[in-house]
């Protein structure tokens, strides 16, 4: 049993999200784009496959893995890791964590017990908060505090009993006043028994996120996400003090679990993050978890995707919610995923995700659909 390729299989699909200049998604018209699926190639199988890559860095990674045994998690994960000094560009965490997870599918496979066991287990249902794309300038989407308010009831109506706002960020006017209006609309309207939670923009000065924080604590907000550059600390170290809302980092900064270790030990923020692509796969995701539980602080998990609800399979330390999103009055995300005849992540009557319990990471891809749509690397 031994690698033989990475191999990147890409494919054309039609999407109805588009990104504004900033890079963030909003609904916008039907448009063809492209997928892709990272496959590690075994001898003999099973092979593992994983969402998402980059034909670059699966071609270098092969380069490093080619004949090694899939099994050895760990050992491959250190050496593409360790590589990532001399290869930044190529081995992002992002990219490595595509491998990290299709080697991840091939144990789950080999031994046949969903990835979520082999992780340790824990449970099978995860509570799912919706959680809503940025603001725009739409009155029928997310243009104005009503919007979002209207919003936040349809997604009760549909089963979710936990909300997170991504409101205005640049190229739209992300005012704090503005955004604190937003978030006391929507409280209004759900009442106060709802878990509400702020992912705001990013950039805000100490000052701005302060005044939003404490309108925050007043509405009684679940917690407060990434409203300054986390590369900043000492600003999160600061804000964490001046306000009653608990915090959540880090969720972007790099650093994996060496970063959030030193947020911990400085009480950086209130409540850890982790998402499998933004430390490098589930082989570090883990290590992160149970970094946090070894201080007794919780730890939320950013992002969708069958990773991460493997993730939070296994995790007796909360992580309490799956991310489902992201969503928009105007955009069908269950619709969204056209290489899969099954989503990952159906919201159950009980507003709970449950983890797949197919062996490996439990993806069901529409080979049919690849292949008909196939496009060379």
């Amino acid at each position: 049993m031994e690698i033989s390729d990475i191999e990147t299989i890409r494919f054309t699909y039609r999407s109805g999200r588009v990104r504004d200049g900033k890079g963030h998604s909003h609904p916008g018209a039907p448009h063809e784009t492209v997928g892709s699926i990272t496959r590690v190639v075994v001898d003999g199988g099973p092979d593992g496959y994983c969402t998402g890559g980059d034909r670059r860095a699966n071609e270098l990674a092969a380069e490093y893995l080619r004949g090694e045994d899939p099994l050895e998690r760990e050992r491959l994960w250190q050496r593409l890791n360790r590589s990532q000094r001399l290869h930044k560009g190529t081995f992002s965490d992002s990219n490595v964590s595509r491998i990290d997870c299709a080697l991840w599918d091939v144990a789950g496979k080999h031994f046949d017990v969903p990835v979520y066991r082999l992780l340790g287990g824990h449970r099978e249902h995860v509570p799912a908060y919706g959680s809503t794309m940025v603001g725009d300038d739409d009155p029928d989407g997310l243009g104005t505090p009503e919007a979002y308010a209207a919003f936040a009831t349809d997604l009760l109506d549909e089963g979710y009993g936990a909300i997170k706002l991504h409101t205005w960020m640049p190229p739209y006017d992300a005012d704090p006043d503005r955004v604190v209006e937003a978030c006391r609309a929507v409280r209004d309207a759900v009442g106060p028994d709802v878990e509400l939670m702020l992912d705001s923009h990013h950039f805000y000065s100490r000052t701005e996120a302060k005044r939003i924080g404490r309108a925050l604590a007043e509405l009684d907000f679940r917690w407060f996400e990434e409203p300054m550059d986390e590369h900043s600390m000492s600003s999160y170290e600061w804000l964490t003090r001046n306000v009653d809302v608990p915090v959540v980092g880090p969720e972007t900064a790099e650093g994996q679990m060496y970063t959030r270790a030193e947020w911990i030990k400085r009480g950086i923020a209130d409540i850890s993050r982790v998402g499998v692509a933004d430390v490098g796969g589930l082989t570090p995701a883990i290590k992160t978890v149970h970094l946090c539980e070894s201080f007794n602080v919780p730890c939320e998990v950013h992002g969708g995707n069958a990773p991460n609800l493997h993730l939070l399979g296994a995790m007796a330390n909360p992580g309490e919610y799956y991310e489902r999103g992201l969503l928009h009055p105007k955009y069908e995300y269950d619709e969204a995923t056209p290489w899969l005849t099954d989503p990952v992540d159906p919201l159950g009557e009980d507003g709970t995700v449950r983890v797949p319990q197919e062996p490996g990471l439990g993806y069901s891809f529409d080979w049919d659909f690849v292949e008909a749509n196939r496009v060379e690397n």
